[in-house]
């Protein structure tokens, strides 16, 4: 029928529509869209169900079985709003069904390259340790409270891992004259040079770098790959940021050799969510702890909003979608996150 609206499903937990639409984008969906919603958490399964004949789009994270696709036949679209490609989708089918798997990851990049730039300087000078003796009248001035402090000028960095991360933070390293070493074996090292970088091997990576940025993603094919070995071979003198995902280290491990002081780190991540209170790297002196905030910022949300409809806009038009991650058979089959419950 002429003027019908096209219907969205909207189940977008952890998310919310509040968090990711700001009044001008959420204008923009609804105008051509029904969005359906439910005021639980997760939307009652016989609802979402009953509404998949007639969806066009689905936000959120919600299991896509092959069972469920095949009630959806005017199913054009999948945006995933939290970040991660998770395995409860058939993919497969939806690459045969030319039905889109859109991610939002990319939102993220820039904020958390941001906030391990800031870790790495902090590490580097000491800010937070510092500010927390002055709070408890043990500050010490000029060179006594510089000992261990160092520039991050010129220093040796190395990324592990040259995704949409590693690429974010490239950028803000130029001003700072570091050379750069890159290990990531799902690149060509053309790719790697063209950002201005050099490729090395992990070992190499790990034992000549200054500043060591742990950006991959987690895979069924690395998780843990970072365990005793790799650690040993990290300088003593290194900081060391865990920014991506904490299965991709032995994370007893890592907490091990930042409580024995082998290295200086900073982690925004953590094996468990949140992280338990008796974890022992709550009491780890040489360690700066983030609760999983680095790219959560509201900007970031906003634009999870504004990238949605620009592409769902561009698909209903026969378009391919420009702002979003595709889903890719040959990544998402290897990877490893997993829903938040």
């Amino acid at each position: 029928m002429a003027g019908k609206k096209h219907l969205i499903i909207a189940d977008p937990f952890p998310q919310t529509l509040e968090r990711i639409f700001t009044k001008e984008t959420w204008e923009r969906l609804t105008k051509v869209a029904d969005v359906v919603s439910s005021d639980e958490e997760h939307m009652d399964g016989a609802q979402f169900d009953s509404l998949l004949p007639e969806a066009v789009a689905i936000i959120g994270q919600t299991a896509m079985p092959k069972e469920r696709l095949d009630k959806a036949p005017n199913l054009r679209v999948i945006f995933n709003v939290e970040g991660n490609f998770y395995q409860n989708i058939d993919y497969a089918e939806c690459f045969r069904r030319n039905i889109r798997v859109l991610n939002c990851g990319a939102v993220y990049a820039r904020p958390v390259a941001e906030m391990a730039l800031a870790m790495a300087i902090d590490l580097a000078r000491g800010i937070t340790w510092e500010h927390m003796r002055f709070k408890e009248g043990t500050e010490r001035y000029v060179l006594a409270g510089n000992t261990e402090s160092r520039m991050l000028t010129g220093a040796s960095v190395g990324l592990i891992g040259f995704g949409l991360l590693g690429r974010s933070l490239r950028p803000l390293l130029v001003p700072f004259g570091c050379p750069v070493k890159v290990y990531d074996p799902w690149l060509p090292e053309s790719v790697i040079r063209e950002h201005g970088c050099e490729p090395a091997s992990l070992d190499e990576v790990l034992s000549t770098s200054d500043f060591l940025f742990i950006l991959a993603g987690v895979t069924n094919e690395n998780k843990g790959f970072l365990g005793k070995r790799e650690f040993d071979l990290i300088r003593s003198s290194a900081a060391v940021m865990l920014m991506s995902r904490a299965a991709v280290v032995d994370f007893d491990e890592f907490t091990r050799q930042v409580t024995i002081g082998r290295f200086k780190a900073a982690t925004d991540v953590f094996p468990t969510e949140p992280c338990a209170k008796d974890h022992p790297i709550r009491n780890a002196s040489h360690v700066l702890l983030s609760p999983h905030r680095a790219g959560g910022i509201p900007q970031a949300f906003h634009m999870i909003g504004e990238m949605l409809v620009d592409d769902f806009e561009l698909i209903m038009k026969n378009l391919a979608p420009v702002r979003m991650q595709p889903a890719q058979p040959e990544i998402v089959s290897r990877l490893a996150s997993k829903p938040v419950k």
